[in-house]
């Protein structure tokens, strides 16, 4: 199993916050076709609106149904895997993700990707492309990404194998951790 973000049950998801969280659409991701037909999944909207909650949920309604899956910042990552690089244990850090029947990334894009990493999502991207699924949470709109991997031909390869089949959850509204917040300072 993997270690998510959130300890997350679809069953757990609030549904009366107004956020373009529609419970049908819900139903038909947990049934985990998406897994079973190797499309990619990505989950947008602002800061707070449950993007990696929903993805956790997903990720460990996966691992009950027996899928392999990972799940790791989109940062956090990709620095293990330049130390993989140092030590020579790159390839197999990255066909440990190749096997992974979910590979969730959370926080696409909050850091800029150098040079290495770019190519080291390329190269993740390509072995999974048709044969796995990968989730990608972001507060950044997909049309965006291109500028975010940045170098022209990279983003141009990556974001080709993943976009033109991808499934979408845009999420927007009031961050649900600040709105929590204020109604925990009501009651004091």
């Amino acid at each position: 199993m993997a270690n998510f973000r959130y300890k997350a049950s679809l069953e757990q998801l609030d549904y009366s916050v107004e956020r373009g969280l529609d419970k049908n659409e819900v139903h038909r991701l947990a049934s985990l076709d998406f897994i079973k037909e190797h499309k990619d999944l990505f989950i947008t909207g602002s800061t707070g609106t449950g993007k990696s909650y929903l993805a956790s949920a997903l990720g460990f309604h996966a691992c009950q149904m027996g899928y392999r899956v990972l799940y790791a910042s989109t940062a956090k990552l990709m620095g293990q895997l330049k130390l993989a690089k140092a030590k020579g244990t790159n390839l197999t850090e990255l066909k440990r993700i190749e096997r992974t029947d979910l590979l969730i990334l959370d926080d696409f894009g909050l850091q800029p990707f150098d040079s290495q990493a770019r190519v080291t999502l390329l190269v993740i991207i390509e072995d999974r492309q048709g044969k796995k699924s990968t989730l990608i949470t972001s507060q950044i709109p997909v049309k965006e990404w291109y500028d975010i991997i940045g170098e022209k031909t990279i983003a141009d390869a990556v974001l080709d194998r993943i976009v033109h089949q991808s499934l979408r959850v845009e999420l927007h509204g009031e961050s649900l951790r600040r709105k929590k917040s204020n109604q925990e300072c009501l009651y004091l």
